[in-house]
Formats: structure tokens, C-alpha cells, sequence
């Protein structure tokens, strides 16, 4: 395990010598020190990846030369995959079959990438022209340099849905992993060397967002920034990012909603309603945690999702057979606890979960359904990130649209019905970046992922991720004999 920032090429202690402790979710053990970056580190990865950029050779590389890297990352996380994702799960908390799932996810990224980067070379668009004088053409070209904050739910595949797409672009990078888990980020630095990536070109500095983090957003240097986390940092960022006029993409919380039909199948439905939400403990940013069912369906369904629900395996991550494993850290595990507590206050009633002391240590959650949850309290209304989904009942098609689009957020959305032309037009009426019809949660990389209102601005993975790092430049040219003879005639 790495304990030291990686800048321009190098692996270096920072400039003021502070750490940070990675703590084991399950048991609460300190069993390593990351390195903490300021702002003196910022300043130094900055000024490594804009002399990358400026100077260096990776944005005058062709695609097809950029390809061959970003395939050797993909195949050095695989080399590593059990090891990293032994890491990620020590780190995060999940059970170690979904971050076996997640690093496979992140090297295929960095493969589907590199596809995306062949295809940039030779890339020109000819514009026709009402004048026949001139011609125009249009080409895309990297951005410059590139700061990625990801989030700690999704440590390393976050990371490689902003890495691999702004290096295919010919971009130079600095990578800004959560600071309660930046394992297997810094592992991808090792990785980036092991290949013999150029200087500069990835820079990865661990430590706490509001020092480095924010060091980064404010660096004029810096010509594009992705970030992935909560509202509030989100709008702070973009504000900051006006004044220099930065590219921005943000992808934001959500609070996003399951409709369920009465002539749906209960055990598919169920089986997809606890994917949605207690997947990864429910620390999801599209997790759909407000599931509405059509009434004559409501009594059963309820009945057998608290049933399997209180059957979900809770325990470490390692160990095996565990389906739902501790929240990430204390902060989020009181954060969570509190919701529940307050969905009580508000009138809320807990079918089955909360607060589960089956162990001495780490931070445990047990799956949560909430019913009775009015429609203006915080746990039906406020991004909860843990394992708890509150269900109500609906009457009509009209009224679950109606309810589901009732949110600030709109990242995802989910329908299910034997009837597919009503998924379709449910689908359709939703508010949301993001549909699922029968199912929930699933993500490939081909497809664009990003919210309405205020889940985010923007769109990651598929090629709209790669369009986040270029820009697009029109070239014109005066092709006529004749003079243009407007002055000199």
C-alpha cells in the first residue's frame, strides 16, 4: 500500500508531511496511513500535468498510441484484481464479491476507452456551407488538464469513469480520491508507472477535500474539473469554477423513485427493489430508495420484502456469503442512523432494520423499510445514502408520475409492469437521466450516466464521457479565385 502522493511521474512524501488514518469499517482498526496533500502539492501536480500538456507528448500522440496505455492499465488492474479488491473492500466496507465486480467494471473502462481514443484519429467533420467560396470543417481536440474528485462508494471505478476518458482525450489529469478511501486510487498510480506512462500525465494526490481539493478547483492552471458527490460540494465547486470559467460536469445525489405495477411478478419485484437500495449497503448515488406500488399489489409486496429483507447476510466483507456489509465510516453510519430516528419523529414506521448490534465494532447498519412516510418529510424528500428504502402505496399511473417526479434530484428512475408499452411511456414521463424498466441499478459503460435538476450537470461513460474532455474547434478556409474585393476593389 502506497504512503506517498504520485507527481509528475514520481512517487514523493507531501510538502507537509501529513497523513491520514484508513480505518476498517467492519472493525474499526487503523491498518494504514495515507498521504495527506496541501496545497503546496496541489501547486505541484498542476504545474506537472499543464507541462504534460504543454510540452509533453501525450496530447500529440495519436489515438491509437494512447490506446496501447490506456489497454496496459486495464490489463495491470486485472494482474492485480484480487489483491486491489481485497484492498477496496478493507477500505470501503462492501463485500468483496462487488469489488471484485467494480475493478473488473474499471479496467474494462480503461479497454472501452481506449477503443474511443482510436477512433478520435483521422476524426473530421466537413461542414456544408450555403457559400461555396469557403469550406469548414470541425475536429475535436483534448481540453488541457483535467482535476477528477470521485467519490468513497465507488473508490477505483469512479476514478477510471474520469481517468480513462480524459487520457484517451489527450488530456493530462489530477486525481482527487475520497479522503477515507484512497487505497486502490494510489494503487493506480503504480499501475500508471508500471506501464511507463509519461510524466505528468496522471497525477494522483490523496488528502482532505477541503484543502487539496479545494486547492485544485481554485488553481487557474486548471482547465476542467469532474466531480462526482453531494450537492452542496457540487454547487460550492461550480462556483468557484466561474471564475475562471472552468469546464464543469458534476454528478450529484438523487432520491430516485421505483414505480411497481400490480400486475408485476412480487419475486421479481422484490428481488430488484432490494438491488436497488441495499446493494453496496445502499451507498448509491442512484439507489432508488422511494419505491411506489400500486395498491392491490402493496400488502403482499411488503410482506415478503421485510421477509427477505431481514435474510440478507450482514458481516465483514471478507468474509464469505456476506451480502451487506458496514457503512463506509462513523460519520456516515450516525449520519444514517439519524435519518432513521428523525423518519420516526416525523411519523415514519420501521417494518424491519435499523441499527443493528450484532457486533462489537465497525459501523452496521441492517436493511430498513420505512412505511407511512409522508410525502414532505426528510426520509422521503432528503438523499439518506444508506441501506433504507421507504414505500408507500399509489392508485393511479397519473399519480406514481405524479409522486416519482416530485424531487429536486432526477438521476435515475425505475418502472416495472408485465405491460411494456406503459413501461415505455412511464419511462418516457419520468424526470430523470437515467431509466430502468424491470430491473434497477444496472450501469454499462457504453451508456451515458448523468441527472436532470439537481442531480448533476453533464454526462459520463459511452462517448458522451469522452466529450467531456474535448473541445471542439472549426477550421475555415477561403477556397474561391476570386478576390474577397470588399476593401480593395
Amino acid at each position: 500500500m502506497q504512503t506517498r502522493l504520485y507527481i509528475n511521474g514520481e512517487w514523493v512524501a507531501p510538502a507537509e508531511g501529513g497523513t491520514l488514518p484508513v480505518i476498517d469499517p467492519a472493525t474499526e482498526e487503523v491498518f494504514h496511513h495515507i498521504p495527506a496533500a496541501t496545497a503546496p502539492d496541489a501547486e505541484a501536480a498542476v504545474a506537472a500535468a499543464r507541462e504534460a500538456f504543454d510540452n509533453g507528448p501525450w496530447p500529440r500522440l495519436t489515438g491509437a498510441e494512447r490506446a496501447k496505455y490506456l489497454r496496459a492499465i486495464a490489463q495491470g488492474i486485472r494482474d492485480r484484481l484480487p489483491e486491489l479488491a481485497h484492498m477496496e473492500t478493507r477500505d470501503n466496507g462492501k463485500p468483496l464479491p462487488e469489488s471484485e465486480w467494480d475493478l473488473s467494471d474499471a479496467a474494462g473502462c480503461f479497454d472501452f476507452y481506449a477503443d474511443l481514443a482510436e477512433e478520435l484519429d483521422g476524426e473530421v467533420e466537413e461542414i456544408a456551407l450555403a457559400d461555396d467560396r469557403f469550406t469548414a470543417k470541425a475536429v475535436r481536440e483534448p481540453l488541457g488538464v483535467a482535476v477528477a474528485i470521485v467519490p468513497w462508494n465507488y473508490p477505483l471505478l469512479m476514478a477510471s469513469w474520469k481517468v480513462a476518458p480524459a487520457l484517451a482525450a489527450g488530456c493530462t489529469m489530477i486525481l482527487k480520491p475520497a479522503e477515507t478511501t484512497s487505497l486502490t486510487a494510489l494503487e493506480l498510480g503504480a499501475i500508471a508507472e508500471a506501464v511507463g506512462l509519461p510524466k505528468g500525465v496522471l497525477n494522483i494526490l490523496s488528502g482532505k477535500g477541503s484543502v487539496v481539493g479545494q486547492a485544485l478547483v481554485e488553481h487557474p492552471q486548471v482547465d476542467k474539473v469532474a466531480f462526482t458527490g453531494s450537492g452542496p460540494v457540487g454547487s460550492r465547486i461550480m462556483a468557484t469554477g466561474a471564475r475562471d470559467i472552468k469546464r464543469i460536469s458534476l454528478e450529484l445525489g438523487g432520491k430516485s423513485p421505483f414505480v411497481v405495477f400490480a400486475d408485476s411478478e412480487i419475486e421479481k419485484a422484490v428481488e430488484w427493489i432490494m438491488f436497488g437500495i441495499f446493494w453496496n449497503q445502499g451507498q448509491v448515488c442512484s439507489a432508488t430508495s422511494r419505491v411506489l406500488v400500486e395498491a392491490p399489489l402493496y400488502p403482499r409486496l411488503l410482506e415478503r420484502l421485510v421477509e427477505e429483507a431481514q435474510k440478507i447476510r450482514i458481516g465483514n466483507g471478507l468474509d464469505e456469503g456476506t451480502l451487506l456489509g458496514p457503512l463506509v465510516n462513523k460519520s456516515q453510519y450516525e449520519d444514517v442512523l439519524r435519518h432513521i430516528d428523525r423518519a420516526v419523529e416525523q411519523g415514519a414506521t420501521v417494518a424491519c432494520g435499523g441499527r443493528h448490534d450484532g457486533f462489537d465494532k465497525g459501523f452496521w447498519v441492517a436493511p430498513t423499510i420505512l412505511t407511512d412516510t409522508a410525502l414532505d418529510s426528510d426520509a422521503w424528500v432528503e438523499e439518506i445514502f444508506g441501506p433504507v428504502v421507504c414505500i408507500r402505496p399509489f392508485d393511479t399511473e397519473d399519480e406514481a408520475i405524479r409522486l416519482a417526479n416530485d424531487s429536486r434530484f432526477g438521476l435515475a428512475a425505475a418502472v416495472m409492469s408485465a405491460d411494456e408499452t406503459r413501461c415505455e411511456r412511464v419511462a418516457r414521463a419520468f424526470r430523470a437521466g437515467i431509466v430502468w424498466i424491470n430491473c434497477s441499478q444496472p450501469t454499462f459503460t457504453e451508456a451515458p450516466w448523468g441527472g436532470y435538476k439537481q442531480s448533476g450537470i453533464g454526462r459520463e461513460l459511452g462517448r458522451w464521457g469522452l466529450d467531456n474532455y474535448l473541445e471542439t474547434k472549426q477550421i475555415t478556409s477561403f477556397v474561391s479565385k476570386e478576390p474577397w474585393g470588399w476593401y480593395l476593389k
